[in-house]
């Protein structure tokens, strides 16, 4: 083998619990393992990233990754760390979802190549649709215990709950369901390993318990742990929500900024998890970092490398420009470089204020610009001052009193940047 996955996980601090024995197993031969992921949408997020990253570094290893799309378990629902049912989806979305999620996965797996390791998908609907409920419940349902499956937290945690709703049979019988795409990876892919977050523990060995049963074989499992920010506030999530890997979902100028935005502790351990650079490169950055931290090279790097894979190394230059872009010395030229789109994430949530087209067609003074025709100040006495004071740039070009706004003022033939100070900024969009 070319690494020691389990060593791998171990120093990048993406080892939660390993069952006894696994490390010993991998070392041995080629070994085939897998994760399910949850197609409830046409889109992972930075949420899934740690499993999609378990995958990634098997495969490097040398072992065979098997991603698995839960379409019949995402008719279901997983009831860990959860407080109440999901949403069904159809077949036809499921597919939908289970074909944009590969396409997601191909930027971290290799899915093509004629390697003994290439990655394969599958979707435990295929082997799920047939298997009538008598038929699972005989061959399935008589091997594992009621008490056993009590036993998990992540039904114990519901039944427990103060919630009034409890918890279905439908969600109880998650952890057969899961149980048995492993037995089925086991038996039809001689696929002797599971991974996922450390919330799926109970899942996994369910399935290993089956394995163990039905079959008598031997299945082995490994979780990572819960990724969890230094502040308290939860991970992959941002003021919009979900940060996602699809670009029409999060723009990879918010993605790039998410990382980017990473405290000092949180940059530390994101670049060993999410990153593939190797261990001594990782501790030079980590002291580089820590002698001029005001240059923020860790989260710097952390960015660059995660950006460029999810989206390619073309977006990551847009997200870099566009980053730069407010503290560029040739503000007006670069800002009108970056397409609408770019320009809006740069500036969102800056306060907007439309002005019809031929009032810029025939120019519009500074003082109307600033108040009356935007209110951006309170007053014509207010726009006054801040002119005479010269804290007021058209497009990051100080103005006086006497500028007009003209069509030459326009970035993408509809907005203009106005600043009053370092810390106030508006836009004009032109109708």
């Amino acid at each position: 083998m070319a690494n020691n996955f389990v060593e791998e996980l171990r120093w990048r601090g993406m080892l939660h619990t390993e069952m006894p024995g696994t490390e010993k197993h991998l070392l041995e031969q080629m070994r085939s393992a897998y994760v399910g992921f949850d197609p409830t949408a046409d889109s992972l997020h930075i949420g899934n990233l740690v499993p999609i990253m378990l995958l990634a570094h098997y495969q490097r290893c040398g072992h065979k990754p098997v991603a698995l799309v839960g379409g019949a378990t995402g008719m279901i629902g997983d009831p860990s760390g959860k407080s109440s049912e999901r949403n069904l989806l159809n077949e036809e979305t499921l597919r939908h979802n289970q074909e944009a999620i590969k396409i997601q996965l191909s930027h971290f797996l290799d899915f093509t190549s004629d390697a003994k390791n290439a990655a394969v998908l599958v979707n435990n609907y295929d082997w799920m649709k047939d298997f009538s409920f008598l038929e699972f419940i005989r061959d399935v349902g008589k091997h594992i215990t009621v008490n056993y499956m009590m036993a998990k937290d992540s039904v114990k945690n519901r039944i427990s709950s103060e919630s009034s709703d409890g918890m279905s049979f439908t969600e109880f019988t998650y952890q057969l369901v899961q149980g048995y795409d492993f037995l089925h990876l086991y038996k039809n892919m001689d696929c002797s390993l599971q991974m996922g977050g450390s919330d799926q523990w109970g899942n996994i060995t369910t399935g290993t318990e089956l394995i163990r049963r039905i079959d008598q074989g031997k299945g082995y499992a490994i979780t990572c742990p819960l990724i969890t920010k230094s502040d308290g506030s939860k991970f992959g999530k941002s003021e919009g929500g979900n940060v996602w890997l699809d670009a029409n979902r999060t723009s990879p100028y918010k993605f790039y900024q998410y990382w980017l935005n990473s405290s000092d502790e949180d940059a530390e351990k994101y670049i060993k998890i999410f990153t593939f650079l190797e261990e001594d490169t990782i501790n030079k950055l980590i002291e580089t970092h820590k002698e001029q931290p005001h240059l923020r090279s860790l989260q710097k790097r952390l960015a660059e490398e995660i950006t460029a894979m999810v989206h390619s190394k073309e977006e990551l230059s847009n997200a870099e420009k566009a980053s730069g872009i407010l503290f560029s010395k040739d503000f007006k030229n670069e800002i009108k470089q970056l397409n609408e789109n770019l320009f809006l994430d740069v500036f969102e949530g800056v306060p907007q204020a439309e002005v019809s087209r031929d009032k810029i067609e025939i120019g519009l003074d500074m003082i109307a610009a600033l108040a009356a025709e935007t209110n951006f100040l309170a007053s014509n006495g207010e726009a006054r001052r801040a002119l005479k004071e010269n804290s007021v740039s058209v497009n990051k070009d100080k103005v006086k009193d006497d500028y007009k706004l003209t069509t030459d003022d326009l970035i993408n033939d509809k907005y203009i940047v106005i600043n009053r100070g370092k810390k106030s900024t508006f836009i004009i969009k032109v109708k």
